[in-house]
């Protein structure tokens, strides 16, 4: 069983993910990140994201990370507010932790794709 499965496939991701990028987008902290973006466009995306990671047989059509994020200067300070709300949306939902945490160990090995200009460090 993948850990797509184990979450119980589509729908339940799919309500995770809207969850998320809604707390994103509306966020006080990095939701600026987001003003030109396209909500429904960028919620497809980290579906498409997430779903792989956890195992599902679909296909990410997305851009790479790094490219996906090249044109913003995100800082090692707001890579973390996203992955505090991230954490706080998996906690809302009920996800197993094993899940939980290895999704936000997966989203860590990220940093250094999307915060690229600094290492994403908070020195």
């Amino acid at each position: 069983m993948t850990r797509f499965d184990e979450l119980g496939g589509e729908a339940p991701l799919r309500a995770l993910v809207d969850d998320f990028v809604d707390r994103c987008f509306d966020d006080p902290m990095i939701g600026f990140f987001f003003a030109r973006a396209n909500r429904e466009r960028t919620k497809r995306f980290e579906y498409q994201h997430a779903a792989v990671f956890l195992g599902a047989e679909i296909e990410y059509a997305g851009r790479s990370i790094r490219d996906a994020h090249a044109r913003h200067r995100i800082m090692g300070g707001q890579f973390a507010r996203r992955l505090t709300i991230l954490r706080q949306t998996l906690e809302d939902h009920r996800v197993p932790s094993s899940i939980r945490d290895a999704w936000l160990a997966h989203q860590e090995s990220l940093r250094a794709q999307v915060t690229a200009f600094d290492g994403g460090r908070c020195d």
